[in-house]
């Protein structure tokens, strides 16, 4: 890890702390705006986008790894430009698929304490180091989103487009849970909400349940083209 990210690493933790000085917290607002601004700038002709979300800890012989592979190259066979996490894992696996394919793969990567390094499957991709400019970008060049089996920042990243979603925040893009075993306790959980009602019916309409490849794609499909209005061009 360079002593250049440790110290950006560290003065976020400063600023999270507590109330800073007047100067920090301005200089904070502008280290922000520089990584919208950076991002922005990097990301604005990527094309419409489709974000796997999904673990940096499962190797190329785990059967998730090959899951987002295969989900990867589908979505990139229709078009759509692969944006994820751009680390290993499941985030490797979905832009390896879209490279499979000849499709366009992009990454925003985290700068971490035990730094995370972009993965080899990446046409481009921005470091950031602030997790929610991070996930703002990752949610707002993309169309549909797929939750691959990961752990608590997978999670976070899901419930935060469920949450925008359902608030109207932004449009009523598909979501696809991936592969039920794993999050069968987290569809539990979602069954307990809508139990006590602290959801309703119609937000169990935002996300799809599914193990199958095929399914979670035409889902998508249906939903962007018939629901959204956008054209999908599948690549011959």
């Amino acid at each position: 890890m360079t002593r250049n990210s440790t110290h950006r690493i560290h003065s976020e933790v400063r600023f999270l702390e507590g109330p800073q000085s007047r100067w920090k917290e301005f200089r904070f607002v502008l280290d922000v705006m520089w990584e919208f601004i950076k991002g922005f700038r990097i990301l604005h002709f990527v094309g419409p986008c489709v974000t796997i979300f999904g673990s940096a800890r499962f190797d190329d012989n785990n059967r998730y790894y090959h899951e987002a592979r295969h989900i990867g190259a589908e979505l990139a066979k229709m078009g759509f430009t692969i944006l994820t996490g751009g680390g290993p894992g499941i985030m490797e696996a979905a832009n390896r698929g879209a490279k499979d394919v000849g499709g366009k793969s992009i990454g925003c990567n985290i700068v971490l304490p035990h730094e995370q390094k972009p993965n080899p499957y990446l046409d481009k991709w921005v470091d950031f180091k602030y997790f929610f400019v991070r996930k703002t970008l990752l949610i707002k060049y993309s169309y549909a989103f797929v939750i691959c089996p990961g752990g608590f920042g997978t999670l976070d990243e899901f419930f935060e487009a469920l949450t925008l979603i359902q608030t109207g925040k932004i449009s009523k893009f598909p979501v696809v849970i991936f592969n039920d075993g794993y999050h069968c306790h987290i569809i539990e959980h979602i069954d307990k909400m809508l139990e006590e009602r602290t959801i309703s019916e119609h937000d169990k309409k935002m996300y799809l349940i599914t193990n199958q490849v095929d399914e979670a794609i035409s889902f998508i499909k249906s939903r962007i083209g018939n629901d959204l209005g956008l054209k999908i061009v599948s690549k011959s």
